[in-house]
């Protein structure tokens, strides 16, 4: 077996021109691919720039995985399970004596098996909360756990699937915890060396000294480099770590062939199912959407069923994927991201892996996505039109007195109906007002932008246009 070989032949030209299309249409700046049968990766090609003005990504040009790492923190429990270290279905409590949430019986109620599976009841708006919190001491992530013990957990323990970042951070902490090694210390030696990931890291400044790929965020649709984004240590655990789409493809190899990746065993076969068994719904509106497993999704059934999971950063995203009946795997990672290009991404990864199980792609729902983020520049032209508007109206006022409006008409169609679109846009600034402020601004800077701006600006034209009318219509009554 030569798990380390790349043969690139010709049977995927379909993909590739599936992932370049999209890439063209979505303004991606570079991705990079790689495809696994087997226990060989064999197709591996890169689209677009590693960085402004530079090359095409390799397959060993690193990349921000996002929350890809979530399936590598779940495979580490597993293995001190395996080790007898760590039991499933013990309290969280046992290896972190002092793990609480507001509720003291359901701190002792939330499992190891809970946290994995994402039905633990941390609710997902904190977890996202902490990714704009970038302590980099290395206690950062027990701080933020300890700072769990004022929190309300939204469901009952063990109830319902809902996703958060809390989960995996706790489960980092555990791996510490019975392991005696460092999060970071663990993944290298125990994950990234037995599978041969040598373009794989744990730390941002390691991974910038062997050409990380730059990142980028969307501002209205259009790809700006961000060149020194922080990175918030204390979510390594649930969506922080670096690869490679060659390193990908050797843990993909390990998670096809019952945990071997050449002559390295990194798991148990009855492990590996352990990881990708349906767990948990993802019901969302009503709507099923697969079922969560450990750090994978399983969706679908027989020879076409597919595990997967995709991530993101402020600036780089990514998606693998599993055939596990067809023995094939693919990653697809690349430098750009958005918050409300999250949904668009998705689809464009899952497409790739319907492709690839052979099944017929779904139709998309949410390409139209980039469009209405570059509608956001609408606002503050709509603003300034509406300036324009009033002011001219009221000068058509003072040269005609005779067409003032007044009582209802007055009110009701120049001021109280104007107001509207104003209070929608001053909505806006709530957000940003809220925890929620620090993650707008790294996910979704556009938005953020829109909101402090036009949403600020509302508010004061709201009341600076009342005025200016009712001074207008005023003024020339008192003349009469």
């Amino acid at each position: 077996m030569n798990a380390k070989s790349i043969s690139n032949n010709g049977s995927y030209d379909a993909m590739d021109a599936y992932v370049e299309e999209q890439v063209r249409r979505f303004n991606i700046p570079g991705a990079s691919l790689a495809i696994v049968e087997g226990d060989q990766i064999v197709h591996a090609r890169g689209f677009g720039k590693a960085r402004p003005d530079g090359e095409t990504p390799t397959p060993q040009t690193p990349f921000f995985i996002g929350s890809l790492t979530k399936s590598f923190t779940a495979l580490a429990v597993m293995q001190l399970v395996e080790a007898g270290k760590i039991e499933l279905d013990a309290p969280v409590q046992r290896y972190l004596p002092w793990f609480r949430v507001a509720d003291p019986q359901a701190s002792a109620q939330v499992t190891v098996r809970h946290l994995v599976n994402q039905t633990s009841g941390l609710p997902m708006l904190p977890g996202m909360t902490n990714l704009a919190d970038v302590d980099h001491r290395p206690d950062a992530a027990e701080r933020q756990v300890r700072a769990l013990s004022t929190l309300e957990i939204t469901r009952p323990v063990g109830s319902k699937f809902e996703y958060s970042n809390l989960n995996y951070n706790v489960l980092g902490l555990i791996v510490e915890a019975a392991s005696g090694e460092s999060y970071e210390d663990y993944i290298q030696r125990h994950i990234f060396d037995p599978l041969d990931m040598r373009h794989s890291y744990t730390s941002k400044a390691k991974a910038q000294l062997d050409d990380l790929a730059m990142g980028h965020r969307f501002w209205f649709g259009v790809p700006i480099a961000a060149r020194n984004l922080p990175v918030p240590r204390g979510s390594l655990p649930a969506g922080e770590l670096i690869s490679s789409a060659e390193d990908i493809g050797h843990y993909l190899i390990a998670q096809l062939n019952e945990g071997r990746y050449g002559s390295a065993q990194i798991l148990s076969s009855e492990g590996i199912d352990e990881m990708h068994r349906p767990a948990a719904e993802i019901n969302e509106m009503g709507m099923s959407l697969g079922h969560y497993g450990m750090g994978w999704i399983s969706e679908g059934a027989g020879e076409s069923r597919i595990v997967s999971h995709s991530g993101i950063v402020p600036d780089f995203g990514g998606f693998m994927a599993l055939v596990p009946e067809q023995k094939k795997g693919m990653v697809l990672l690349f430098n750009v991201n958005h918050a409300m290009m999250k949904m668009t991404l998705d689809e464009m990864g899952m497409g790739a892996a319907e492709r690839l199980a052979g099944r017929f792609p779904a139709p998309t729902h949410f390409g139209a996505v980039p469009w209405v983020m570059r509608a956001l520049l609408l606002i503050p032209l709509l603003q300034a039109v509406g300036v324009v508007a009033t002011l001219l109206m009221i000068r058509g006022w003072r040269r005609h007195p005779e067409q003032h409006p007044n009582g209802a008409r007055l009110w009701g169609l120049h001021i109280l109906l104007p107001l509207i679109p104003d209070l929608l846009i001053a909505l806006t600034l709530l957000p940003m007002l809220s925890k929620m402020r620090g993650f707008l601004r790294l996910f979704m800077p556009d938005f953020s932008w829109i909101a402090m701006v036009c949403g600020s600006y509302a508010v004061a034209w709201s009341f600076l246009r009342t005025g200016l009318i009712l001074q207008a219509l005023r003024g020339p009554s008192r003349r009469q």
